[in-house]
């Protein structure tokens, strides 16, 4: 395992076998280090052209946003997706993006099957038109290191809806954009269909007013597939918690148990950025998977299911998602122990000749599915109070990680989030309070490798001529349904005008 150079002026890609950038100190552990490439008004021109060739040489690129708020949740929650998605427009029309997080995975066959050369960055923006910001979204992102002075002084300007005239050729959001339909590569998102709406709203064209043609348009906008990551945890590795942190955590340890068998596993590589690059470079820190320090508080029940809990850094009960994931795999084993006993007991009694009847079976269906599905039942059943109870801040991984209970209110703190810390010029396994966990790159990276981990199982590869990951292809998370919204072109719509336009800019001056 090869690990970072102190001086960070080689340009060679740092590797990491089996998960994340690693460096160490004397007598401490690896520290993981994922280095997000923060981009702003004053560095947006220097930094475009890595930004493309990232675009345009990624395998897969993921992608998060950090939003000013959302509006009314009852109605993001409505039963008929038609009016959900009605309610989404209007909080893209009315709201706006404040920062953007993309990463951008390109496959290095070279190296290995699942091996991939990752590069993140943060954009900081700031909409020239007016838009709502909700005071809670403030408080939390602020609570949660997001610089307001820094985005109105240094945000890269863009505006909403459709061209001002000819703008493809500018260095823009829009035209960044864009170039990222223009590459054709898989879109992952973690609960995406709140990032899509407002993506296409902020960066594209204005939001056509149905479902059908917003779906028509998005397979047009994006042929290689969208995949959301929350599904994917939720229906086909059937984690028993989907929310981001959770997940991300989760495939993990997942990734080192299997590199420690030999198994086939993911292997991340990054950019050794050099020295001039450092102002710009913040780096995300992470113990290893293999890391379990001492717990001595139990787990918090609501942040272990929903990754929210009202009390925050206020709770008496521990939010560490180790020690959370530590819980439900123990839980878990004693699950198939009893069912085990079970079914050796009944087979006892049924004597040589008795048969196993339909669902009996010692093995059954994935425990973390049965664990889920009560969750979720749990999870819908409180949609409706947590939302009466509770005006909680909206930062994007927020209101759109678990809208099925709501809102995820708050984030994982500081303190409490000893496995996703973040350090300041150079990595320390200490957490700096107020350091800005809650970051929309940070949040595309992780998003990003739990769809390259998922991916691991499957053969097709994102270039593949076939989709990849059939399962998840063009289905996306929907809170409280059991069922995906599948982005699908309808015979009863057709694409709206604007976008038609776009197709034609996108490919007539590419």
């Amino acid at each position: 395992m090869a690990a970072d150079g102190d001086d960070g002026a080689a340009s060679a890609p740092t590797v990491s076998d089996g998960d994340v950038c690693k460096s160490t100190k004397s007598g401490q552990e690896l520290v993981v280090q994922v280095p997000v490439v923060d981009v702003q008004s004053d560095n947006f021109k220097e930094i475009w052209p890595s930004l493309l060739l990232a675009i345009k040489t990624a395998s897969f690129v993921a992608v998060d946003t950090e939003l000013s708020g959302l509006g009314d949740r009852k109605s993001l929650l409505n039963q008929c997706i038609e009016e959900r998605y009605k309610a989404v427009c209007h909080a893209a029309r009315t709201r706006s993006i404040l920062s953007l997080g993309l990463a951008c995975f390109k496959q290095q066959p070279d190296k290995g099957e699942h091996s991939y050369l990752t590069q993140v960055f943060n954009l900081t923006l700031l909409c020239m038109e007016e838009y709502v910001i909700e005071p809670k979204s403030v408080q939390f992102l602020v609570q949660h290191g997001f610089n307001f002075n820094k985005q109105y002084a240094q945000g890269i300007p863009y505006h909403k809806g459709n061209d001002k005239g000819d703008e493809s050729q500018s260095q823009s959001v829009r035209t960044l954009f864009l170039e990222l339909i223009r590459a054709r590569r898989p879109l992952i998102l973690h609960n995406g269909l709140i990032d899509l709406v407002f993506l296409y709203q902020n960066f594209y064209a204005h939001l056509p007013e149905s479902l059908g043609t917003f779906t028509t348009d998005l397979c047009d906008m994006f042929p290689a597939g969208i995949y959301d990551t929350k599904y994917a945890a939720e229906f086909h590795a059937r984690f028993v918690a989907s929310y981001l942190e959770y997940a991300f955590r989760k495939c993990e340890r997942e990734n080192g148990k299997q590199q420690a068998a030999g198994s086939p596993h993911l292997i991340l590589e990054f950019c050794n950025y050099p020295s001039s690059m450092r102002a710009h470079i913040d780096y995300r820190c992470c113990m290893p998977p293999a890391t379990h320090r001492p717990h001595s508080a139990s787990v918090c029940d609501k942040f272990s299911a929903y990754g929210w809990c009202p009390l925050g850094s206020q709770c008496p009960r521990s939010h560490d998602i180790d020690l959370i994931i530590d819980t439900d795999e123990a839980a878990m084993e004693d699950k198939r122990r009893r069912r085990r006993r079970k079914e050796k007991r009944r087979r006892a009694l049924l004597g040589p000749s008795g048969k196993r009847t339909s669902g009996e079976a010692g093995d059954g269906p994935p425990t973390k599915q049965v664990c889920g599905d009560v969750l979720k039942v749990d999870k819908i059943g409180q949609e409706v109070a947590k939302d009466e109870t509770s005006n909680q801040p909206v930062s994007d991984q927020v209101h759109k990680e678990d809208l099925e209970m709501g809102l995820e209110a708050t984030r994982p703190d500081t303190a409490d989030m000893a496995t996703l810390e973040a350090p300041g010029s150079q990595a320390s396994p200490k957490p700096a309070p107020g350091d800005g966990l809650h970051r929309a790159g940070f949040d595309a990276f992780m998003t990003g490798y739990v769809m390259a981990y998922v991916g691991v199982s499957q053969r097709p590869q994102p270039c593949s001529s076939g989709p990849w990951l059939p399962e998840c292809h063009n289905k996306i998370y929907l809170s409280g349904k059991a069922v995906p919204l599948t982005v699908a072109k309808s015979q009863f719509s057709r694409s709206s005008k604007a976008h038609n336009q776009k197709m034609k800019l996108a490919w007539g001056s590419s």
